[in-house]
């Protein structure tokens, strides 16, 4: 029997995967204090502040927080004033910070899994953190020089954030969020998306991977099809969070060969409050037999191990498992 790091690498890489990858399985999340100092905390039903000075809401009953940014509490209401807002989180900590994350780090099982770097809001969330949806979209074709800056400013510093985590923690994955679209379509089009956000990228991702990380695992929870080429552009290996909407049999057709599709299973479906085993079973069923056993990675579409509802990211766990022993002899 293969590990489970073994496993999920025959399925992305065209081999001879034993079982179907569950979900989260092959990827240890790791923290560290620069990704808590900028990421921030708030509970569900509360309020508060990231690192970057964001006003951030957890309604109760959704996947997660989201920023609060109109009227006074948009933080960026002009993007020519960027330089004089925007005060960068610190990424340098001492060393006592680092120690029970690297404690932790340390006793990840690597044979078994990877050690997983995290990044929560990327490039293109900051951005509509900062000033809200409607100013940055507005501001792509208004203010094009000052977006590119701005951008280029934060590669820079999110390539700083990975200096202090690679330096401490040693990771061989990563686990970078951002998402590209709504469930029906992208933010950009492809070509603006090439302009002003794929390069920050291939900056961003090749610095991890110039670094020891092995696998870059990208969370878009949206419509982001026509974005795989860039994806892959960009050195990511395994798209995480598909919605149903992209046709992931036809993605895998097309691209599996350099990139793997994971999720299928959109939790506005299956991870809501009259949730059921039977209706998850069936959905994962009829998802494995439309990709197949390579480049795919049957789950839930959210960001990360868990779910709204409790018990349905452990029925889908349940549901893989036993799709596993029906389809591999």
């Amino acid at each position: 029997m293969l590990t489970i790091r073994e496993n999920f690498m025959e399925t992305i890489r065209g081999g001879h995967p034993d079982r179907f990858v569950k979900q989260y399985e092959f990827m240890e999340l790791l923290v560290d204090p620069v990704f808590l100092n900028y990421c921030g905390h708030v509970e569900p039903g509360q309020e508060s502040y990231n690192g970057w000075g964001v006003k951030i809401k957890w309604q109760e009953g959704t996947p997660g927080p989201f920023p609060l940014c109109e009227g006074e509490d948009k933080l960026l209401k002009d993007v020519t004033q960027w330089r004089e807002v925007l005060k960068a989180p610190t990424t340098e900590f001492p060393e006592e910070a680092w120690a029970p994350f690297i404690e932790a780090a340390n006793k990840v099982d690597r044979k078994e899994k990877f050690a997983t770097a995290m990044v929560v809001t990327g490039i293109f969330e900051k951005l509509h953190y900062f000033m809200g949806m409607e100013d940055a979209m507005i501001n792509f074709y208004e203010e094009p020089e000052e977006m590119h800056a701005l951008i280029d400013w934060l590669a820079d510093w999110e390539i700083k954030c990975a200096e202090q985590t690679i330096k401490h923690l040693h990771p061989d994955a990563l686990f970078h969020h951002d998402d590209w679209g709504s469930q029906r379509s992208t933010f950009l089009s492809k070509e603006m998306f090439d302009e002003f956000i794929l390069p920050a990228y291939k900056k961003i991702y090749g610095y991890w991977k110039a670094n020891g990380v092995e696998i870059i695992v990208h969370h878009s929870d949206s419509y982001a099809a026509t974005l795989v080429p860039s994806m892959i552009e960009a050195g990511v290996d395994v798209f995480q969070g598909v919605v149903s909407e992209n046709n992931m049999p036809e993605l895998i057709k097309t691209y599996g060969p350099k990139i793997a599709m994971m999720g299928g299973l959109n939790n506005g479906v299956y991870d809501c409050v009259d949730w059921s085993a039977e209706k998850i079973y069936n959905g994962a069923k009829e998802l494995v037999e439309a990709c197949g056993k390579l480049y795919y990675i049957p789950g839930l579409t959210m960001g990360g191990p868990e779910s709204t509802y409790e018990g349905v990211y452990e029925a889908a766990n349940d549901a893989i498992d036993r799709l596993s022993r029906e389809k591999f002899q």
